[in-house]
């Protein structure tokens, strides 16, 4: 019985030890900025007529999230350079609050797009919905489509779209690199890479990717 408890406490011990090590290389190293631009490489900062741009975290209160807005910001900053003549944005949200593509779309206007050159597809509710049902709404589309979301979710999103038979060049929002360099933001960084790696593997796995 003595030394199946000092088994377990050695275990314990051991595990805590590993578990520690493993914090402090998430919060005192740099190790999500090269995880980030891992999954949205090549990192190009790519111009097109036609922007794809897909929605991400909402606030209780049906507010932008933080991804949502950091993407929505980009967004209206790729418009300022010129060349855009149409947005999609596409995502819905849990049935009590208002779909966050919306919400996206009252940013964009009032940062300044037209109101008129936004269509909003709310029927999505994950990014492999946005990439079927948008597929239908970019087939008949010219020019260049660049696809506008957070730098950990351009390896899952552009190759969803190409299996819905949709080819995007890539303009990847600087979000959990930007915050992997700084202490107070690496462990949201973290948080935000090992779902989304998480989520690819089940893909993979589901050979759905």
């Amino acid at each position: 019985m003595i030394k199946t408890m000092t088994g377990l406490w050695r275990g314990l011990i051991s595990a805590l030890a590993v578990f520690g090590t493993v914090i402090a290389i998430i919060l005192f190293t740099p190790v999500t900025v090269p995880w980030a631009g891992w999954l949205a490489s090549p990192w190009l900062d790519s111009q097109g007529e036609v922007l794809v741009v897909l929605t991400g975290s909402q606030l209780r209160s049906g507010m932008l999230g933080e991804s949502s807005y950091w993407r929505a910001a980009y967004t209206a900053l790729i418009y300022r350079e010129g060349g855009v003549r149409k947005i999609f944005i596409s995502g819905g949200s849990d049935p009590i609050l208002p779909p966050i593509a919306e919400e996206m779309r009252r940013y964009l206007v009032a940062s300044g797009v037209p109101p008129e050159i936004i269509v909003v597809e709310t029927a999505s509710l994950n990014t492999r919905g946005s990439a079927q049902n948008l597929s239908r709404l970019l087939a008949g589309e010219a020019g260049v489509k660049v696809l506008v979301t957070s730098d950990y979710h351009v390896y899952r999103s552009r190759r969803f779209f190409e299996k819905a038979g949709i080819k995007l060049a890539v303009r990847p929002v600087a979000d959990a690199g930007k915050r992997g360099s700084t202490l107070n933001g690496r462990w949201s960084a973290f948080c935000d890479l090992a779902l989304e790696t998480a989520k690819i593997i089940y893909y993979r796995l589901q050979n759905t990717l």
